[in-house]
């Protein structure tokens, strides 16, 4: 499985803060993935990487991308731009592959005009949606797909969905779709590939030992707004693990220079900084939130919105456990918190869980808010988490 992570913020930062320097940075996670169980620790995200980031409105809308199949941490190239660099909406992604040859046509983040998609997870049952996926597409959006990826494809089906919604992909509004228009093109395209792997016959299923459940941990931008989630086609299992964190400032402990040891800072209610990370970028668990499975985020100026998924697979039962058996056979160790039915209200996580805490070490877990409250995941919204 891949790692991926992106930023949002109302200030430009250097790439280096977020790709480089930060004690367990996403090009640390391509070498060192500790959300990895220890007898996958040798499969490292190494099949490529890529940056994308947008640039000043007058070089145009479109987001300059940097793709490598080079390793992350043996790219002298990356170093010497990530030094160099700030934006102030970046996307960063690592590759292991699970579809597709070791190409640069197959590493995210993927671009149209003002989009940028990128994607942890795979597509349950891919070689046998893949030809009912193609025919879904417009021909222009089954013709601009040039890699082998499931993520690309299904990039593409995101660009159909949304022009069949009414908006052009190829030409957004100066301000962006807005939030409400991605999140439900994004939600169609999760709707959809449900839909196909749903209508594989089942003889192939028992006869060939298909296995359907999509890993769906989707990252989409237009320049504006940002849509992430974080999904498994499943009620029964746990999907792979997502963080978000919310401040004011992303800055180091110390004013040395070779301090690598980041935080959050957080001054005010606002939350001019917003980091979604497949893996904590440091330690400071307190500075960490788990998003829970089978949700939706949305990022939108200065606000962060979580929203469940509701489809056949959404639980509204604040204590229904699920399984990490399937994370753990993908390599992967899920974030997700099994709450307490005792009075006391502290509980115990997962072996899965007890193990990235391990990892992961520091204080406490951030809580799992919405379960915690007992109170099904309608709708969290805040200027900090």
């Amino acid at each position: 499985m891949c790692r991926f992570l992106l930023y949002k913020g109302s200030d430009e930062i250097l790439l280096s803060k977020l790709i480089l320097d930060p004690s367990h940075s996403i090009l640390k996670q391509s070498f060192d993935s500790r959300l990895r169980l220890d007898t996958r620790r040798g499969q490292n995200n190494a099949d490529g990487f890529g940056i994308g980031f947008y640039t000043d409105p007058k070089l145009g809308s479109a987001p300059c991308l940097f793709t490598s199949t080079v390793p992350a941490w043996n790219c002298t190239n990356l170093h010497r731009i990530a030094s160099k660099t700030a934006s102030r909406l970046i996307f960063g992604h690592v590759r292991a592959t699970t579809e597709g040859s070791l190409s640069e046509d197959n590493c995210h983040p993927f671009t149209h005009a003002s989009l940028m998609w990128m994607h942890n997870g795979g597509l349950g049952g891919w070689k046998y949606i893949k030809r009912k996926l193609c025919d879904r597409l417009a021909d222009k959006w089954y013709l601009q797909v040039k890699g082998g990826t499931d993520t690309e494809w299904a990039f593409a089906l995101f660009l159909d969905t949304l022009e069949r919604l009414g908006h052009d992909p190829s030409s957004a509004p100066e301000t962006g779709f807005g939030p409400n228009v991605l999140r439900k093109a994004v939600e169609l395209t999760i709707s959809q590939i449900n839909e196909l792997t749903d209508s594989i016959p089942q003889d192939i299923l028992q006869n060939e030992d298909v296995d359907t459940r999509s890993l769906l941990n989707f990252a989409v931008t237009d320049g504006h707004s940002v849509i992430c989630t974080r999904y498994i086609s499943s009620s029964t299992d746990e999907a792979a693990s997502l963080y978000y964190s919310s401040g004011t400032q992303w800055v180091t402990r110390t004013s040395d220079p070779n301090d690598r040891q980041y935080q959050m800072e957080r001054k005010d209610r606002g939350a001019d900084i917003v980091l979604v990370t497949s893996e904590p970028l440091t330690f400071e668990r307190e500075n960490w939130v788990n998003v829970p499975t089978n949700s939706i985020l949305t990022i939108h100026r200065q606000t962060v919105m979580i929203q469940p998924i509701v489809d056949k697979y959404y639980e509204r039962d604040p204590y229904h456990v699920r399984s990490s058996a399937f994370v753990q056979a993908k390599g992967l160790v899920s974030n997700e918190k099994v709450p307490s039915r005792t009075a006391s209200g502290s509980g115990t996580g997962t072996a899965a869980s007890r193990f990235a805490a391990q990892n992961l070490s520091s204080r406490s877990a951030s809580p799992d808010r919405a379960r915690r409250s007992r109170t099904p995941l309608s709708m969290y919204e805040a200027r900090i988490p």
